[in-house]
């Protein structure tokens, strides 16, 4: 099926009229009915239902249009960067993310392909170890991380806020209760980030409970794994905002709410000023939170 063909499948696909369809296109109605009808005989079925007063689609013809309408955008921005590109309008947008592969993120990401297509967005999973530094390095141009940051970066809208849960191993003393406190970390060792700056590591995890009691801190976490790994073994405690519960379903893990944290902010932090910098904070001002 060539590209123009599925371009007019589509596009009668949302008309549901061959003259708008024709208009829409700039080409002869006989022009549509010729490439549906092709389309036709290729599968061996109707696309569409056609009487005087009604054009529908088949339950084929929907199945073929959920099928191609996503394979025929991506294509279509592939085609608009390329011709950028070709004209010397292009550049690349690398932002890290703290947070994990949350799903409200991902409206974010295809707004700005969709209004910037001569720019490419790359995402990475921002490491625990120093992130501030890979952002002042120039590793990547943006991160998304919980404030507060220091005054030579630059601080730009929420996505999203997430509520905070503490997770034990199955075994834990803690692993049967309904909700937890702050005041109850004090009895049990946590980790913590290495090289983080101490304000915003509190942010995250205080250093005392609010009675003034100090919360233990064992060795440092430097990747996500170990640290799933220490909690299942009952080494540590530890809190999370509330999305990686979507991401760590083990059985040997539980999940417990906080009463007392307020929800985890995470917003867009960056050092040098850009362009598609710029575009990617506008686009997250737009849409605003993320559920």
């Amino acid at each position: 099926m060539e590209l123009r063909d599925i371009e007019i499948f589509l596009t009668l696909a949302e008309e549901l009229h061959f003259g708008r369809t024709a208009e829409r296109l700039n080409v002869t109605p006989a022009r549509i009915t010729q490439a549906i009808k092709k389309q036709e005989r290729q599968i061996g079925a109707l696309l569409f239902e056609r009487t005087n007063r009604v054009v529908r689609l088949t339950p084929v013809g929907e199945q073929l249009r959920d099928d191609l309408r996503p394979l025929y955008e991506g294509l279509e921005h592939s085609v608009r960067r390329a011709k950028l590109a070709a004209q010397g309008h292009t550049a690349k947008l690398r932002v890290a993310l703290l947070p994990f592969n949350y799903e409200g993120l991902h409206r974010y990401w295809d707004e700005f392909r969709r209004r910037h297509p001569q720019w490419e967005l790359r995402l990475h999973r921002l490491s625990f170890v120093d992130p501030f530094g890979l952002l002042r390095s120039g590793q990547y141009d943006a991160i998304v991380v919980w404030p507060p940051v220091a005054d030579d970066l630059t601080l730009g809208p929420v996505l999203f806020r997430d509520a905070r849960v503490l997770s034990v191993s199955h075994d834990h003393p803690l692993a049967d209760r309904d909700s937890v406190s702050v005041e109850d970390f004090a009895d049990y060792l946590h980790t913590f980030v290495p090289d983080a700056p101490r304000e915003w590591e509190e942010t995250y995890l205080p250093f005392t409970t609010p009675s003034g009691r100090p919360i233990p801190r064992g060795k440092p976490a430097t990747n996500p794994d170990d640290l799933i790994d220490w909690i299942g073994n009952g080494d540590i405690i530890h809190p999370f905002p509330a999305h990686v519960l979507y991401h760590w379903g083990v059985t040997h893990i539980r999940w417990i709410p906080i009463t007392d944290m307020p929800p985890l902010p995470y917003a867009l932090v960056w050092r040098t000023d850009s362009e598609p910098v710029r575009a990617l904070a506008k686009v997250i001002s737009d849409l605003g939170d993320a559920p």
